[in-house]
């Protein structure tokens, strides 16, 4: 108890301050999305972007009803912006909107199994890029 205090301290002290004078962050730097507002307001999709997702999967995989404010085809659509050399990050990256938080505080996106990791266009251009491929409504 007393080594986990001291370590504690140690880290605080020492470490952070550094991080902070270096021009660092305690928070992960997140890309900028294609709109100036959210669907919601920013701190609240900080906190709570999992329950409406979830809550959208309900409504459209159980009850039909398909809207496109909580969909993570649009999340997708406006926050996974094209790199400098037009190509989009991968979900694999920390380039990529939703790993860029996910990997700061180590939780798995299990989305991308079956959804597509980038916009609707550039998923449709690469489709359209291999003969015979076809995108289907998941984005794969």
């Amino acid at each position: 108890m007393f080594n986990s205090l001291l370590r504690t301290l140690f880290v605080t002290l020492t470490v952070l301050p550094g991080l902070v004078s270096a021009g660092g962050s305690l928070q992960p730097e997140i890309p900028k999305a294609n709109a100036e507002q959210c669907v919601e307001p920013t701190a609240q999709m900080r906190v709570h972007h999992m329950d409406y997702i979830l809550h959208q999967r309900d409504d459209t995989v159980h009850d039909g009803v398909r809207t496109k404010k909580h969909s993570l085809k649009e999340c997708i659509n406006c926050h996974v912006v094209a790199k400098e050399d037009g190509s989009y990050p991968s979900v694999k990256t920390s380039e990529h909107f939703c790993a860029t938080c996910h990997k700061f505080a180590a939780v798995s996106i299990d989305c991308f199994q079956c959804h597509s990791d980038k916009p609707e266009l550039a998923a449709n251009r690469s489709a359209d890029s291999v003969p015979g491929s076809k995108v289907t409504a998941h984005g794969k």
